[in-house]
C-alpha cells in the first residue's frame, strides 16, 4: 500500500494553513479567502461529522442513450457554528456521497447564533440570532428564533442541517414541495448563510 501523497497547496488559503499562517478557519473567513481546497478544511475543521440526506438515480439523455447516475446530497458540520451542503453524481453510489462530501466541505460557511428570542433572553448561542430566510427550487424556509428548551421544530432534513450547524432551538415555516430533499437542505442551509449578510 503506497503511502498518501503529500498536500501541495494550489491557492493562497492552502498556501497560509500549510505555512501555518491561518490556524483557524474564522481567521480564512475574516480575510475573505475563497476555499477551493478540502484539505484547508481538513486541516482546520478536523472534527467535521457528515451525514447523507438523499440518494437518488437520475437519467440524462445523451447521444447514446439514456446514462443513469446516482446523486448524493451530503450535509457536512462541526456542530459549533460550521455547515455545508454538497451534491455528488456518480454512476457507483460510494463515488456518488465521496463527491458530495468533498463538495459540502468547499460550500462550508460560518453560522451566527444567538438569542434572538422575546421569549428567551438567557443571551447564550442557541438559536438564530434573528429571522432569516432561504430559498431553492420551489423551497422557501423561515427560521425563527426560539426560546431554549422548544428544540428544533422542523421537518427531519432541516434538523440534520441545523443540528450540524450547531442550532439546538429554532421554529421553522416552509413552502414548496419540501418533500425534494436536496432542495429543503439547500433552502436551510441558504437560511443559515444569511446570519452573516449583516449585523444583528
Amino acid at each position: 500500500m503506497s503511502a498518501p501523497e503529500e498536500w501541495m497547496p494550489r491557492t493562497l488559503a492552502g498556501k497560509l494553513v500549510k505555512e501555518g499562517k491561518v490556524t483557524s478557519i474564522d481567521q480564512l473567513f475574516e480575510l475573505n479567502l475563497p476555499i477551493r481546497e478540502v484539505e484547508v478544511v481538513d486541516a482546520l475543521l478536523p472534527n467535521l461529522k457528515h451525514e447523507i440526506v438523499s440518494i437518488n438515480f437520475v437519467q440524462r439523455q445523451t447521444d447514446a442513450g439514456e446514462v443513469g447516475q446516482f446523486q448524493a446530497t451530503v450535509v457536512v458540520g462541526n456542530e459549533d457554528g460550521y455547515v455545508g451542503v454538497g451534491v455528488g453524481k456518480s454512476r457507483q453510489i460510494r463515488v456518488a456521497i465521496e463527491k458530495a462530501i468533498r463538495d459540502a466541505k468547499l460550500n462550508i460557511v460560518p453560522v451566527r447564533r444567538g438569542c434572538g428570542s422575546w421569549y428567551c433572553l438567557c443571551g447564550e448561542a442557541h438559536s438564530v440570532p434573528f429571522e432569516v430566510r432561504g430559498k431553492s427550487g420551489s423551497v422557501e424556509v423561515v427560521l425563527l428564533p426560539a426560546p431554549k428548551g422548544v428544540g428544533l421544530v422542523a421537518s427531519e432534513i432541516a434538523k440534520v442541517v441545523l443540528r450540524l450547524a450547531g442550532i439546538q432551538d429554532v421554529w421553522t415555516r416552509t413552502r414548496g414541495e419540501t418533500r425534494t430533499h436536496h432542495n429543503m437542505a439547500k433552502a436551510v442551509y441558504e437560511a443559515l448563510k444569511q446570519t452573516y449578510s449583516f449585523n444583528a
